[in-house]
């Protein structure tokens, strides 16, 4: 029988086990989970109504067949082993694949549970909002789990079945991912409200002038404003990326710098922040960016659906 890995203690060699035997069950991972959850044996045991020891032993036993500790016991504070958050990474998708197909099964079109959803901070100032209001009213018995982060990690962690469905550029979809594309985003030039411009549109050369606060490096807005800077009769401007768009907006605001910006999210009523649109000529004029809903629909068809409709719906409307 294969080991896990993961650098856990050893418990001794694995119970030998004939075909057809069972190494755990549903109820082990759920155990595990409680657990982990409660951070000792006793609350799992209160849960399950059983005594301690019953739960101690149903543990000692699956470490056992397993042939790895599973807990650290070597403390007050139970703690799964790197062997154990392994394992239970890894059993957590069976039951999430047992879920799945109890619910297509027994409620088709109904869907329930956790719904693990990424999107790159551009969408979170403007389709998020509008797109779970209508997936909370729409499905009732969900709950859902955020992640923000950009497009190329959105990607691996779907890759990795971390996410059910991303929200992210079209250039890092997965290979084997559906790509529902949404309206493309236009990017813009912003400074703070106090700024005096000039009359034109500005020009590469004026607009390097100032310091610049965008996207984070290695994305590709950042590359795209370091490469319209890079023609041998400009000065290089100072290039600032953030992780964080609306700590961009915040700088710009305060007179950092000058910033690109999706331009629905900074035009926004919504936001306490006093910045203006930058004229510029043709020559700084920056790509669109193309979102798309991504999911595998092998695993995830049905909330893919669910969540491309709803985010199309309230795509580009005013925020």
């Amino acid at each position: 029988m294969a080991r896990l890995a993961g650098g856990g203690a050893k418990t001794g060699p694995a119970t030998f086990l004939k075909p057809g035997d069972r190494v755990f069950e549903f109820k082990d991972i759920e155990i595990l989970q409680d657990i982990v959850k409660a951070g000792g044996f006793r609350a799992a045991a209160q849960k399950y109504d059983l005594s301690q020891s019953a739960i101690s032993s149903r543990v000692s036993a699956l470490e056992k067949k397993l042939g790895i500790l599973l807990f650290d016991r070597s403390n007050r504070q139970v703690r799964l082993t790197a062997a154990g958050l392994r394992f239970l990474e890894e059993a957590q998708r069976l039951l999430r694949a047992r879920d799945r197909i109890w619910q297509e099964l027994t409620h088709p079109g109904e869907l329930s549970g956790t719904v693990r959803i990424g999107v790159a901070e551009t969408i979170v100032h403007t389709i998020l909002t509008g797109m779970l209001n209508k997936l909370k009213n729409d499905y009732a018995k969900v709950r859902f789990e955020l992640s923000v982060d950009t497009s190329s990690q959105l990607a691996t962690l779907l890759a990795d079945d971390v996410l059910d469905v991303a929200i992210l550029l079209r250039d890092s979809v997965p290979q084997g991912a559906v790509a529902v594309p949404l309206r493309p985003v236009q990017l813009g030039w912003y400074c703070t409200e106090s700024m005096d411009l000039p009359d034109h549109p500005l020009s590469l050369g004026e607009l390097a002038k100032h310091a610049i606060v965008t996207f984070p490096k290695g994305t590709l807005p950042f590359r795209e404003v370091e490469s319209i800077f890079s023609a041998p009769d400009i000065s290089p401007p100072a290039l600032h990326g953030s992780a964080s768009l609306s700590t961009v907006k915040h700088l710009v605001s305060g007179g950092f710098g000058i910033g690109v910006l999706p331009v629905l999210m900074a035009e926004s009523t919504s936001w306490d922040e006093h910045i203006k649109s930058i004229p510029v000529r043709d020559e700084a004029r920056l790509s669109e960016l193309h979102f798309v809903i991504s999911y595998f629909p092998e695993r995830n068809r049905e909330i893919g659906e669910a969540v491309s409709q709803a985010a199309r719906l309230f795509d580009h409307n005013d925020l």
